[in-house]
């Protein structure tokens, strides 16, 4: 008991230092603050953002994982932002989504967080300035691509200034026994994610879409024989019973998500460019549109089409490589792509996650 004691004050001597600290460095960033709005300086910036993350970890020594540095770095930065400056974030919601949890694990708990109906609602809250930022999904590793986060790229302003991932985990809930559920409530992407699971143990159950998983909890919860398809956080919002556990049909179920802002990022040690297209309408024409990427030596990470929605057959294409966009090599290659477009937009040159 008296070495319990012993190290119990030794760590109660270390607590006093962190806090220490802790306010030291939130009072300097508070003057770093003040630098940004004599410039004009966004207050969040993703780039340092990630050469802090990347520096920590460079000075972790253990016991604690990367994992855990980050997660309590993403609070020491989230209360800072905090304090600077009120900052708000919009997500595709309502309260509990998986929209919310990724914004939470990019912004941390501090900021003010702001639901949308919708995800053009996200954008018009970040283009109107209700917002500073917003949050929206725009890829699953088992559905594909989110059409109507690329469509909106098409007419906005906005840039993608950074990006998160969020492994997926669904779970039904509801209020009754799995054996008397007769509807099934969950976002339509959500039901191709558990289709094998669904299909073995509730082939007979209604399915019925859902603009969000957090909406179909809600239905859940007021329903007779009803269940939803959601996060093990919207079961505990609702009061619902967790009937089983991580029914997605494949182990790594992972969606990516973007943040928008008004403003482009700076570089970071390792970047993301996006860009939309539209290609000349002749023979061959996708096919030149690679070429100067190729001849570059830049690493393609994404393509993905969409129609016009203006004429018949023609389409915008989605790219995601690899570098900054100021690079030497990314300006060349850009020169080239301009040569075999009809349009070229920017959408965001941003740090990888």
């Amino acid at each position: 008991m008296k070495q319990l004691k012993e190290q119990r004050e030794r760590i109660n001597s270390i607590d006093e230092k962190i806090v220490g600290l802790l306010n030291q460095r939130t009072k300097t960033i508070l003057e770093v603050g003040e630098i940004k709005k004599k410039h004009g300086a966004e207050y969040y910036s993703p780039s340092r953002e990630a050469e802090v993350y990347k520096n920590v970890l460079k000075f972790n020594k253990g016991p604690l994982n990367k994992d855990i540095i980050r997660n309590i770095y993403r609070e020491i930065m989230s209360s800072a932002l905090a304090l600077e400056k009120g900052l708000g974030i919009a997500y595709l919601g309502p309260e509990a989504s998986f929209t919310q949890m990724a914004a939470q694990t990019k912004f941390g708990s501090s900021v003010r967080y702001i639901p949308a109906v919708s995800i053009s609602e996200v954008f018009a809250l970040v283009d109107k300035a209700n917002a500073d930022y917003g949050v929206i999904p725009i890829e699953n590793s088992i559905e594909g691509g989110v059409t109507h986060t690329l469509d909106m790229f098409i007419d906005s302003e906005l840039k993608i200034c950074a990006e998160v991932y969020l492994e997926i985990k669904h779970y039904l809930i509801g209020k009754t026994k799995m054996k008397d559920v007769k509807k099934i409530y969950s976002n339509p992407q959500v039901f191709g994610q558990c289709r094998l699971w669904l299909e073995s143990n509730l082939p007979v159950a209604e399915y019925i879409p859902t603009s969000s998983t957090t909406s179909a909890a809600i239905r859940a919860s007021k329903g007779k024989n009803a269940a939803a398809i959601a996060s093990r956080l919207a079961a505990a919002k609702y009061g619902l019973k967790v009937f089983a556990s991580s029914i997605q049909d494949t182990a790594h179920n992972i969606t990516r998500f973007l943040i928008v802002g008004k403003n482009y990022s700076k570089r970071s040690p390792k970047n993301r460019t996006s860009m939309l297209l539209m290609v000349k309408d002749k023979v061959g024409a996708l096919s030149e549109l690679l070429q100067p990427l190729k001849k570059a030596g830049i690493n393609l990470m994404k393509i993905e089409s969409r129609p016009s929605k203006k004429k018949v057959w023609e389409y915008y294409f989605f790219i995601d490589f690899e570098g900054y966009i100021e690079d030497e090599k990314i300006k060349k290659a850009v020169k080239g792509l301009e040569k075999h477009c009809k349009l070229l937009k920017v959408l965001g040159s941003y740090p990888i996650n």
